[in-house]
């Protein structure tokens, strides 16, 4: 029977440094989960990667050997020898596997606890796995059923009041940082959903104009307009340094998009008005470096740490309604796991079977009281026999797949077939 097993890292064991050598792009996924699946151990994957986490969430035969060759696959695939981060690494097995990604998806084990954004991040994983098949039975049910724990965490608990993000955290430090955001000029590198989350924030606090800077200029227009903003284009983002006070990035860029000279410029024709830069992508997209200069300010995700830590500590009470939630669920997908194995599906099958044949033959036997004890009798070891030749061929195919991927695909059907889990 293939066991669940899920490898990797997030903001609480591993510094951003390092999670942004390992964050895969899509491109990346796409050929992360080719070479993985040619493992010859690991029969279903998953790669979550975000600007928090990068995981493996897997289905294997042998679980040292799957998680020892996931490490191995991180270092070579990524170009970062072992020693870098095996000390950041955790692994979890079985229902603990199933519990943290339940927890994942019900944002429980977030930088912001209730933040909605890793819900859709993981869908999306789901989706492109599903895309490249290297999901099978176990994985679908399993992501199918997180997703579902999520809502339920969502709509039962208070953990979504208020709700707050990682660019929610930006723009609270950005005020924290000028007291008022009133009339303080902003421009966003990246129009992605962080970039809308962050404008929404930054109309309330009423400041002054917004640009838009997006390598797809045609998205910058679009965000822009909807929140009467400006779109500029991105390559004229050196010559608006000059014009706003603060600058949040979020681009999906794999090196710096701005360093220490273009800022230093900007600085001396702001007559050194401070600049502050938010940079929330993972990769960063701010050279720490410009740190250095005088009257500008960097901050990057893991700075947002205070930030978000004053904002959680309601979500966490009601974390602990959710926390019931989802140790439900994990019972609910064990039971399920455990029907996968070939003795469970064939006893429930022989159950149902045996059921309906006495409840038809009682029936009939109702209008036939002329029978004897003796002939009565005959009738029910006839029902025993057919019902034991009628599911023969079945149970020894499902006896007989060696190939536990098939394996488990066959037994689902087959409890889908007859409604055995009801």
């Amino acid at each position: 029977m293939a066991e669940i097993v899920l490898i990797g890292l997030n903001h609480n064991t591993a510094p951003v440094e390092v999670r942004e050598c390992l964050a895969f792009s899509q491109d990346e996924t796409d050929r992360a989960l080719e070479v993985l699946c040619r493992q010859p151990t690991i029969e279903e994957v998953v790669l979550i990667s975000t600007c928090n986490r990068v995981e493996l969430l897997l289905t294997c035969g042998d679980r040292s050997l799957a998680a020892e060759r996931a490490q191995w696959f991180l270092s070579d695939f990524k170009k970062l020898p072992h020693e870098d981060f095996r000390s950041m690494l955790y692994i979890y097995e079985g229902d603990e596997a199933i519990r943290h990604i339940f927890r994942v998806a019900s944002s429980l084990d977030s930088m912001l606890v209730g933040e909605p954004q890793i819900l859709g991040q993981i869908k999306d994983a789901y989706r492109l796995a599903a895309e490249k098949k290297t999901t099978g039975v176990i994985l679908n049910r399993l992501l199918h059923k997180s997703f579902f724990v999520a809502k339920r965490v969502r709509s039962e608990t208070g953990i979504g009041d208020h709700a707050v993000s990682v660019s929610y955290a930006a723009i609270e430090l950005a005020r924290k940082i000028f007291d008022t955001l009133e009339k303080k000029n902003v421009l966003l590198i990246g129009a992605g959903e962080m970039a809308e989350i962050a404008v929404e924030h930054l109309i309330r606090n009423r400041t002054g104009d917004i640009f838009v800077a997006n390598r797809t200029f045609e998205r910058a227009v679009d965000l822009a307009a909807r929140f009467r903003g400006r779109a500029i284009r991105f390559d004229e983002i050196e010559s608006y340094l000059e014009l706003v006070d603060i600058i949040i990035s979020s681009t999906g860029a794999t090196e710096f998009i701005l360093h220490p000279p273009v800022v230093k410029s900007a600085l001396k024709r702001r007559r050194n008005r401070p600049l502050f830069f938010i940079d929330i992508a993972v990769p960063r997209d701010i050279d720490p470096k410009i740190n250095r200069l005088s009257n500008a300010y960097v901050y990057d995700i893991d700075d947002l740490r205070t930030v978000i830590d004053e904002n959680i500590q309601d979500r966490n009470r009601e974390a602990v309604k959710a926390k019931r939630i989802v140790d439900e669920a994990v019972i609910q997908f064990r039971k399920w796991m455990d029907s996968l194995n070939v003795v469970p599906t064939i006893v429930a099958l022989r159950n149902k079977f045996n059921a309906i044949a006495e409840v038809e033959l009682n029936k009939t036997l109702q209008s036939l009281n002329h029978l004897s004890r003796e002939e009565r009798e005959a009738l029910y070891r006839m029902k025993d026999a057919m019902v034991k030749k009628i599911l023969h061929d079945p149970t020894l195919f499902l006896k007989s797949n060696g190939n536990p991927k098939i394996a488990s695909v066959y037994l689902d059907i087959t409890r889908k077939l007859f409604n055995l889990d009801d």
